[in-house]
């Protein structure tokens, strides 16, 4: 079967692995603890979403419910230790600010349109393909973050958070192996159950690189890197399906408040940390958006 694992970061930067941005975002103390805070915000989210899934399931396939049960006690275990690690570190266990990688996931996927044709088995396909490949992505930052965090100063802040990270990394890698046995499981079913878990796999992992991407990128152009992400995901449904999902997403994506408050946001913060840096660096950053798609038409009109 195919196997499917999270793009690296596609920005004005030029594309960056994990840990090219967590050896960054461990120098900053403050964007480090916004991101454990969102690690904690996103364990907790699970809780709720996976909750919703047994709800759906209403006790049948028995073992997959009992499975989900335990992968929520996980999740909230994972919180629980973030947000005391949070707390004693005096940060805030808020809403993190900016664009919420769970709404773009939500708002990417296309369950309030269901086929007349959708059986239970493609709701559990879909499902498992959609927890599978977020954990994937968890499992690669929080590996990335334990590396990044090794090579950084050795204070007693950065080895309380290494040793937190370094407890919940085990358990996210033992969902991902749980979820590719549920997807090899479902595909023996039937060839035609193989397709559908083949094509849940590129679906859902052409979304999760979208919503990833929409709360790393902010700078100039994001917009129009994200209307890409969008038609990639559209050429994984079906044909007749594509244009109503693009005429629903493309304006939220072209005119996304989102990123406009979180650009805001960054802007703000920027400019009362240091004036200086600002015009120095921060300007500089989006302005390299804007020459990197020149630079992206100049090479397609080539």
């Amino acid at each position: 079967m195919t196997v499917v694992y999270p793009r690296k970061l596609q920005s004005s930067f030029g594309t960056m692995s994990a840990r090219d941005v967590l050896q960054q975002v461990v120098r900053d103390r403050e964007i480090h603890l916004i991101t454990l805070n969102r690690y904690r915000y996103s364990e907790q989210r699970s809780c709720k979403d996976l909750t919703n899934l047994i709800e759906f399931l209403d006790g049948t396939p028995a073992e997959l419910v009992k499975d989900l049960s335990h992968h929520i006690s996980d999740e909230a275990r994972h919180a629980s230790w973030l947000t005391d690690l949070l707390v004693e570190l005096g940060a805030d266990v808020g809403t993190p600010p900016g664009s919420s990688y769970i709404d773009e996931f939500e708002r990417l996927l296309d369950r309030d349109r269901p086929s007349l044709t959708d059986t239970k088995d493609d709701f559990v396909i879909s499902s498992i393909a959609a927890i599978n490949v977020t954990e994937k992505r968890g499992c690669e930052y929080f590996s990335g973050h334990i590396y990044a965090l090794k090579k950084a100063p050795q204070t007693e802040e950065n080895i309380k958070i290494r040793e937190t990270i370094e407890r919940i990394l085990p358990e996210e890698a033992g969902h991902v192996r749980w979820g590719n046995r549920w997807l090899a499981r479902m595909a023996e079913k039937s060839p035609e159950h193989r397709q559908k878990v083949e094509q849940a796999k590129l679906k859902y992992a052409a979304i999760e690189q979208a919503a990833f991407e929409s709360g790393m990128d902010i700078t100039l152009g994001a917009e129009l890197r994200r209307v890409g992400n969008l038609l990639d995901i559209a050429n994984t449904l079906p044909v007749w399906e594509r244009p109503q999902y693009l005429m629903e997403r493309l304006p939220q994506t072209l005119l996304s408040p989102d990123l406009q408050r979180t650009r805001i946001d960054v802007v703000q913060r920027a400019w009362q940390r240091d004036p200086k840096a600002f015009m120095e660096r921060f300007v500089p950053m989006f302005l390299n958006g804007i020459n990197r798609i020149e630079k992206e038409q100049v090479k397609k009109s080539a």
